[in-house]
């Protein structure tokens, strides 16, 4: 009994839902034309439907009186015109329009046995077909219920429709509620799918993110290691080189000695935590701007064009930023070898005493076009990994197509780091959520220095590269290599 009145229950509410209380849904219509074609289909449908209800009313008319006839013909076939804004309601006033015009024609039935005008039923099985397809299940069981119900049912009582004819109308009506359902379900599983795919893409992107940050955290290990590492032995080497030191003063180089030892013991165990399960540390020493020259002979070996121009600069670069330019260019040459095979790519580094300048472009290759970005690129993340180290230091990276074919990736990661925003509000951040400073252009951060944004042809602007026709622009002295030419003065690879 417990299960039979909850049947009842959603039974109820399922016709409740159908004929009354369900709200309705706007149907998109032709989304993917233009407006002039849309209207023009508009125009059409319009005509369509003027069409079955002068049809409808020339073969109600026969039956009926002459203002009855075009009343029930519009609420037969007028209902159409609501199809895209308001469908359930539509067919509810169709479905009235059937079954006022069984009880109007009660002692008039038309032989042999059917009451509706064709184009009638044409437009409620449209109109039944719509409201499944937009309501799904749960609504196209009430509306086959209350068309097998109180349309077609009161037919058989009243004007002797036989009771084959209202078992096939059903099974006919049934079938087309269950195509409606079936294209709701595929619709909305795709949907589903795609909801589910952009959460894995987030979640990716996500991961993508944390790994490249420990990543960094892990290569930033080797720096800060070394520097506290000299820290700790100067401390303990200054009361032998000064032998006359007070007490008090020992006594400091000592506290500084265990200082530091301590720092590093912490900081070797948070950087295990960052590792991997299967990771074991790293014994090589991190690459910096030396070593882009054997990458880009390593990268020639595996086939790729490749013309490097190493810019001179301050002899001295801070290690993190080393570090950054290497790994910067190593994700932008390996995702024009993975996604560009047989491009040309020019590759431009260029240190100055406020930071180092990155240009890494492409053409494409023969037909000029670029299989879509991965988020990864040997061993690293792609862009995210790049963008991630430019936040590091303040610095700013832009990345995208270029108009006459190919991938620019140019970045700018200053010397000094990010500066920070003062009590007075002086001072400027940058990058990923920093505050922008005053005279920015709000991509990415602060600007770097001129010529840094990616232009059509060569980035202009910073010295630029010209449009990849085999050679790079002549640049100020202290160039190195161009296309694999030493200058004069010896400096920089080709």
């Amino acid at each position: 009994m417990s299960r039979a009145s909850a049947r009842a229950r959603r039974l109820a509410r399922l016709l409740w839902d159908a004929a009354w209380a369900a709200p309705d849904r706007h149907v998109p219509f032709a989304p993917r034309l233009g407006r002039t074609p849309r209207l023009a289909l508009g125009v059409v449908g319009l005509v369509a439907v003027l069409v079955l209800a002068a049809s409808a009313d020339q073969q109600l008319v026969e039956l009926v009186p002459s203002s009855l006839a075009w009343a029930l013909a519009a609420l037969q076939a007028l209902p159409l015109l609501l199809v895209v804004s308001r469908p359930l309601a539509a067919w509810r006033l169709s479905a009235l329009g059937l079954t006022l015009a069984t009880f109007a024609e009660v002692g008039h039935a038309p032989t042999p046995f059917w009451p509706w005008p064709v184009s009638a039923c044409i437009a409620f099985v449209v109109l039944v077909f719509v409201t499944a397809q937009r309501y799904g299940r749960d609504v196209a069981i009430g509306v086959d219920l209350l068309t097998a119900g109180a349309v077609l049912l009161p037919a058989v009582l009243l004007v002797d429709l036989p009771p084959v004819v209202l078992g096939v109308s059903v099974v006919a009506v049934t079938l087309v509620l269950v195509l409606g359902e079936s294209i709701h379900s595929r619709l909305e599983a795709e949907r589903h799918l795609e909801q589910a795919e952009q959460q894995r893409r987030a979640g990716l992107a996500r991961q993508a993110v944390l790994e490249e940050r420990s990543r960094i955290a892990r290569e930033l290990h080797d720096v800060v290691a070394h520097h506290m590492s000299m820290i700790a032995i100067q401390a303990e080497a200054a009361p032998y080189k000064e032998p006359g030191l007070t007490e008090q003063t020992r006594r400091t180089f000592t506290a500084i000695r265990e200082a530091s030892t301590t720092a590093l013991t912490e900081m070797r165990r948070v950087i295990g935590l960052l590792r991997e399960e299967d990771e074991g540390p790293e014994r090589a020493p991190q690459p910096g701007i030396d070593g882009i020259p054997d990458m880009v002979r390593a990268a020639r070996g595996a086939g790729m064009q490749v013309d490097l121009t190493l810019t001179g600069g301050p002899d001295r670069v801070p290690s993190v930023v080393d570090v950054s330019v290497y790994r910067i260019v190593q994700e932008a040459l390996s995702n024009a070898g993975r996604h560009a095979p047989g491009a040309h790519v020019a590759i431009e580094v260029e240190r100055s005493s406020g930071g180092v300048r990155i240009e890494v472009i492409d053409d494409g290759g023969a037909s000029g076009g670029r299989a879509p970005l991965a988020p990864g690129g040997n061993g690293g993340h792609g862009l995210t990994g790049m963008r991630e180290r430019a936040a590091l230091l303040g610095g700013t990276l832009r990345a995208g197509r270029r108009q006459d074919g190919g991938f620019s990736v140019v970045a700018w990661l200053p010397m000094d780091g990010p500066r920070v925003r003062t009590r007075d509000g002086r001072g400027e951040s940058s990058t990923n959520g920093f505050d922008e400073p005053e005279g920015t252009d709000g991509t990415n951060g602060s600007d770097g220095p001129a010529g840094v944004g990616p232009t059509a042809t060569g980035l202009p602007g910073g010295g630029g590269l010209d449009a990849l026709g085999g050679h790079v622009g002549a640049r100020k002295a202290g160039d190195g290599h161009v296309n694999g030419q030493p200058r004069p003065d010896g400096q920089g690879e080709g």
